[in-house]
């Protein structure tokens, strides 16, 4: 019996000291691909493994970098002025009197918009005979008459594209 209470000391000491070996093996082999691919990542992200894999589409050689395209001076197209009668319910007729500008995005665009001039006038004139009077009140109905424009001058004047509707006057009576 004494060689019984001697052994049980033993075995515990030597059970601590495998579990840890063995906890710092399973944690280096769970570690080491994570720590693998989190520098993998960070080569792929800081563009040091495609150029080493020669996926890099632009060159590193290259002296200078191409300069971009100058931007497109916009072009302002005048409207004729639009007279026509508002959609007004009783006796007295309404109307309204608009003189804008379209802005485009180049000659090119100017060109097709003044090609499609009668198109867009007959456009405009149909759209602002629909609308009531009260539509085009305050800062809101100016905006909502600007953007249902600026939609028909597209359809109009495609495949040119119209960027703003620009009014020089706005006159209902």
């Amino acid at each position: 019996m004494a060689g019984k209470p001697a052994a049980q000391p033993e075995d515990r000491a030597g059970d601590a000291e495998t579990a840890p070996k063995g906890g710092k093996k399973k944690l280096v082999i769970l570690a080491l691909p994570v720590l693998l691919a989190a520098a993998g990542a960070g080569l792929w992200f800081t563009g040091i493994l495609p150029g080493l894999l020669g996926m890099n589409p632009t060159p590193a050689t290259s002296a200078s970098p191409a300069a971009p395209p100058p931007p497109r001076v916009p072009a302002y197209v005048q409207m004729p002025d639009i007279t026509a009668n508002l959609n007004a319910q009783g006796r007295r007729a309404t109307f309204i009197k608009l003189r804008s500008q379209i802005e485009v995005l180049g000659a090119e665009d100017q060109a097709a918009l003044t090609a499609a001039m009668p198109r867009l006038v007959d456009l405009f004139t149909t759209y602002l005979r629909e609308m009531r009077p009260e539509e085009l009140r305050g800062s809101a109905g100016t905006h909502r008459l600007r953007e249902e424009l600026i939609a028909r001058a597209n359809i109009a004047a495609s495949p040119a594209r119209v960027t703003d509707v620009l009014f020089q006057e706005i006159l209902v009576q």
